[in-house]
């Protein structure tokens, strides 16, 4: 795996575009098993990070979907999380009742997703999962796991596949760590 130079940093890559593109055909058969007899599962994605996921997920699952979006933030452009996580954009659908998949990019501190689930919860979806790409368990401040969860990885920081460093590089296909100079 190579590196590529990002100007004032380089990035390494972690995880190639065909490792990431098997596994979520791996991950799509699971949920479509989980959500067998769901006559509409309604597939959340958390922007921006997990733009690319998404599409990519969505795409491999053999069940019919709305999609929709809510934009979280607890990390402006900063490379550490602020812990306070504000709501930027909301649900443009109700969920009540409704089978619900929550697509994160990254569980990394794990209080993005908690503060995510806590609102979803109160909106009584029927089922409310979750799946995210990348989960870093070593930085877990909250007790939170996703559902399914692509890749655990080490405590780096990541660009790539939707997933940015102060709204660069999320265009790349592969994960890649971020590697500052010395």
């Amino acid at each position: 795996m190579g590196g590529r130079d990002a100007g004032p940093y380089r990035i390494d890559e972690m995880i190639p575009a065909e490792a990431i593109a098997e596994r979520i055909g791996v991950l799509a058969r699971e949920i479509e098993a989980h959500f067998a007899g769901t006559r509409q599962l309604v597939v959340v994605g958390l922007l921006r990070g997990s733009f690319i996921f998404i599409a990519d997920l969505v795409r491999a699952l053999d069940l019919v979907v709305e999609v929709d979006f809510l934009e979280a933030s607890s990390y402006g452009n900063a490379m550490q999380s602020s812990r306070e996580v504000r709501i930027l954009k909301d649900l443009s659908s109700g969920i009540g009742g409704r089978d619900v998949l929550v697509v994160e990019d990254i569980v990394d501190t794990g209080h993005t997703l908690h503060h995510v689930l806590k609102l979803l919860r109160a909106r009584a979806p029927a089922r409310l999962e979750t799946i995210a790409l990348l989960d870093k368990p070593s930085r877990r401040e909250v007790d939170i796991r996703a559902t399914w969860v692509g890749f655990e990885i080490p405590d780096a920081f990541v660009v790539g596949y939707g997933i940015d460093y102060a709204q660069r590089d999320r265009n790349l296909p592969f994960i890649g760590q971020v590697v500052r100079p010395e």
